[in-house]
């Protein structure tokens, strides 16, 4: 196994023997192979040209699986090498060819796969008549400016920024690793400026994090460190010293209580030097969320003002993790183009939820991507191959022009629809969109994943990336992989395993438009691989990936109480005094609900139902499961379905949050001794 590296930094990875030198390939071979590539799309490097070409077929690799070329087609199979006269598992003493560790587990059939669906897109995209998005990179310093301006802290390059308080109760809430993320992009931005010798009025960094009372030793230290020791244990967000260290977790805990990025800076100075071994296969480590009993946060479990907290500080700590990794990641940004303005494929998600919330309100994912899932879930999770083998494009074709015309007018003939044409219109309806599923912004951030050292810490990653998500392309990126899953469960009859799908579907997703033209031939190859893990982790570890962390969490619950603080010091305004008077009504009735928490009940809301409230005795055992329970006993209680019931958190340092089942109150009262409890019934 070898791996070179090109004038343009991509890795390359072949085939090599352990025992003797590759032959050359003649010009012959060279054309034959070439004009292979330009017929499939395929492309692998010359020492693996040679492999496929000449060398594979050995004494020492009988009974072996290696790639062969077909010079008539042009397409790439999997097949047994057999020398002349050479008994079955026989060897010549001689090293056989490894398989390349970059590969992580995909074997030459699934990589076979996946460049047979580059040559399926390639060939289906062919005719396209929409102008393509041109993915390009921002300027230094623009860069800069666009992702302070995302995290809420324009207020760092622009005076006049109306979120002033607001940036400064955010900063407070910050680990030293996030400030440092934050001081890094404020000094290369000023540096630009003054590049460009334009007036500017970025703050010294200092100034940012220094605390009032620090000497000029230990400015100088929070220069480096980006954030001082007070900053960083005082921020009751689990990064504290009492908190436990990223070190002492088991390698397949996701801790969620310490900042990702304080966690990669700990394995980085070495405090722990394991790491999860990969795994062949669909047998990847079961990593699982270590328990909390103030309970675990999903997506949409928040506020809409709570979840614009959580996104910006998930956006800090994500370049915070990668920064401390070592890992440059450049956003790209998309010019605006003319994209189609109805329909169903190559329109954009906005547009499609748009049309569907008139017919349908409160659709999250587009109704005509939900029908195709549904089908083949009705007719076709058992048919073999059902993701990989394509429907007959001109078939195919003929479909999509009729979906167009038919779908909304409820008239499409779905029985007659067969389950390889409806899996080939999800794919095309996937790669068709005009962004890309995975957003332009952090498309270079997904595909950088690969680069943490660890897979918890890809795990992480992609958790903040997932957050980080438009909700449309967040909540139809859940249901794509919730289906994935499904196919997946019904493997020994569809023949269709987790790498199988990871590698079917990484083109479509990956090979977005405004990428497909720019990417090389080398890229091509290099990014196979690496795609279709992504793929592969994003469909396996669903479940952890919609989880907020609590670290965040506490963050915002930080954030909150600073906003409170800043509102009630204010008292110039009149419109805040009248705020501090109802808040002190408020205050009041809390106080009683606190002495009634304190005689061992709480007060329990319901105002959807008839049951206005309710008396909850508050023992050290009492979940939310038990209020429910509690609620659901009482006489005269409504005719709802469990399922459809949850129990709320509501004031104190948080707007609104739905709870699990599994949160112990007693815990969250000590975290939020100010909250309200409310029962709400909930949409599924």
């Amino acid at each position: 196994m070898s791996r070179q590296q090109d004038e343009r930094g991509v890795v390359l990875t072949a085939y090599t023997s352990n025992s003797e030198a590759l032959p050359a390939i003649s010009c012959k071979e060279q054309t034959e192979f070439l004009g292979a590539r330009r017929s499939t799309g395929v492309f692998l490097v010359q020492q693996l040209r040679a492999e496929v070409l000449r060398g594979c077929c050995r004494p020492e690799h009988s009974g072996t699986r290696c790639l062969r070329t077909s010079r008539k087609t042009g397409q790439y199979n999997v097949q047994r090498c057999k020398a002349a006269g050479a008994a079955p598992g026989s060897s010549s003493g001689k090293t056989p060819y490894q398989r390349c560790s970059s590969q992580d587990s995909l074997d030459e059939q699934a990589m076979v796969d996946y460049f047979k669906e580059v040559e399926i897109i390639q060939r289906s995209g062919d005719a396209e008549t929409q102008e393509e998005v041109q993915l390009k990179v921002a300027d230094e310093g623009e860069q800069e400016e666009a992702w302070l301006m995302e995290a809420g802290l324009a207020t760092l390059f622009d005076e006049s920024a109306s979120d002033g308080e607001d940036s400064i109760a955010l900063l407070s809430t910050l680990t030293r690793t996030q400030a440092a993320a934050v001081e890094r992009r404020v000094e290369t931005l000023k540096q630009t400026l003054r590049k460009r010798n334009k007036p500017y009025s970025v703050p010294d960094v200092r100034e940012i994090f220094k605390p009032a009372s620090q000497s000029k030793d230990e400015a100088e230290s929070t220069e480096r460190s980006g954030s001082s020791k007070q900053e960083v244990e005082g921020l009751g967000n689990g990064a504290g010293p009492d908190a436990p260290r990223g070190g002492a977790d088991a390698e397949t805990d996701i801790n969620l209580e310490v900042s990702f990025s304080e966690q990669a800076l700990t394995y980085k100075e070495g405090l722990k030097v394991t790491q999860p071994q990969n795994e062949a296969d669909d047998r990847l480590p079961d990593f699982r969320v270590s328990q909390d009993k103030t309970g675990q946060t999903r997506v949409g479990d928040l506020s809409a003002e709570d979840m614009k907290k959580v996104r910006r500080l998930v956006l800090i700590e994500m370049s915070a993790l990668f920064d401390t990794c070592g890992i440059e990641v450049k956003a790209h940004k998309a010019l605006k183009v003319k994209v189609r303005e109805s329909g169903l494929f190559g329109v954009s998600l906005s547009t499609l939820l748009e049309q569907d919330q008139r017919r349908i309100p409160g659709t999250k994912v587009p109704l005509i991507l939900q029908h195709l899932m549904s089908h083949i879930e009705e007719q076709g999770l058992d048919t073999e191959g059902v993701l990989r083998i394509p429907g007959a494009a001109t078939r195919v074709k003929a479909v999509c022009h009729e979906l167009e015309h038919k779908f909304y007018e409820g008239v499409f003939p779905w029985q007659s629809l067969k389950q390889h044409d409806a899996a080939s219109l999800l794919k095309l309806f996937i790669r068709e969109l005009p962004y890309p599923l995975l957003t332009v912004e952090y498309f270079s951030a997904f595909i950088s994943v690969l680069k943490l050292p660890t897979k918890k810490q890809q795990l992480q990653a992609l958790n903040l990336l997932v957050l980080l998500l438009p909700e449309p392309n967040r909540d139809t990126l859940k249901a794509l992989l919730e289906f994935f899953q499904r196919v997946t469960d019904h493997k020994d009859r569809n023949k269709m395993t987790l790498n199988n799908v990871a590698v079917v579907m990484a083109p479509n997703i990956f090979m977005c438009k405004g990428f497909r033209s720019k990417i090389s031939e080398q890229q091509e190859f290099a990014m196979a691989t690496g795609t279709a893990n992504i793929v592969r982790l994003l469909v396996r570890y669903q479940n952890l990936l919609w989880t907020i962390p609590k670290f965040v969490l506490n963050q915002v619950r930080k954030h909150n109480m600073e906003n409170q603080r800043k509102m009630h010091r204010d008292r110039a305004v009149k419109k805040l005094l009248k705020k501090m008077a109802y808040d002190r009504e408020r205050a009041s009735d809390k106080q009683e609900k606190n002495t009634e928490a304190e005689g061992g009940f709480i007060r329990v809301q319901a105002p959807q139902f008839s049951k206005v409230s309710m008396a909850v005795q508050l023992t050290e055992d009492l979940k939310a499961s038990d209020v429910l329970t509690h609620f659901l006993s009482q006489e005269r209680s409504p005719s709802v379905k469990r399922e459809d019931l949850c129990l709320y958190e509501m004031g104190g340092n948080i707007k609104e949050r739905c709870l699990d089942e599994e949160t112990y109150i007693t815990a969250l009262l000590e975290l939020n001794p100010s909250a309200e409890w409310v029962i709400k019934s909930v949409q599924h």
